[in-house]
């Protein structure tokens, strides 16, 4: 077995046992979980002391792995060309949500924040888990963002477990917009 395999099955083990994951995005380290776990996402946003209200961003290799969150019917057809012209790559989209997607991933909000990401290692992250991530700035808020696995330490130590890969050469964090009303959230 190689090391490359080894160090995937324990990504995955890590992610399927609710541990928090620590990962290169395009810009920053990311902190994520499994969406689908309550007790991991709440332990995420406590970890970052973070409101739930706040939603959060799920992070995936491709499209197909958002449809369960995301009401696909609810995207108008004019705005379709915008979202995945843009995909992969570091746009996040609010896109209307699925009648089944948790509120401990959307907050208040009616829409759900969704990525599908160009970073090679956070795409054959997402392509090994069989599913999206959760993703958030590895930090604490209010704190600067880790931008190596060395950084990312110093604000969590040995409590996550820290996928292999370099950050991306981004400047800034991918850019947050409203698909139906094409307002621009975060550039």
């Amino acid at each position: 077995m190689s090391v490359e395999s080894v160090h995937q099955d324990a990504d995955i083990a890590a992610f399927e046992s609710g541990k928090l994951l620590v990962y290169p995005t395009e810009a920053v380290m990311g902190i994520g979980c499994d969406p689908d776990n309550e007790e991991a996402v709440l332990a995420l946003l406590a970890l970052k002391q973070r409101p739930v209200e706040k939603g959060l961003i799920l992070l995936a290799a491709n499209y197909s792995q958002l449809l369960p969150y995301v009401d696909d019917n609810a995207i108008p057809q004019d705005k379709r060309f915008s979202i995945f012209s843009c995909w992969p790559g570091p746009v996040t989209w609010l896109l209307p949500k699925s009648a089944t997607a948790a509120k401990w991933l959307t907050g208040e909000h009616d829409a759900i924040a969704v990525r599908v990401t160009a970073h090679a290692g956070a795409r054959a992250l997402c392509d090994k888990l069989g599913r999206p991530i959760v993703s958030t700035s590895a930090n604490l808020t209010g704190q600067e963002p880790a931008r190596t696995p060395e950084q990312a330490r110093q604000y969590f130590a040995d409590s996550v477990h820290y996928v292999d890969g370099v950050v991306g050469g981004a400047s800034q964090p991918s850019t947050i917009k409203d698909a139906l009303t094409g307002a621009t959230i975060r550039n």
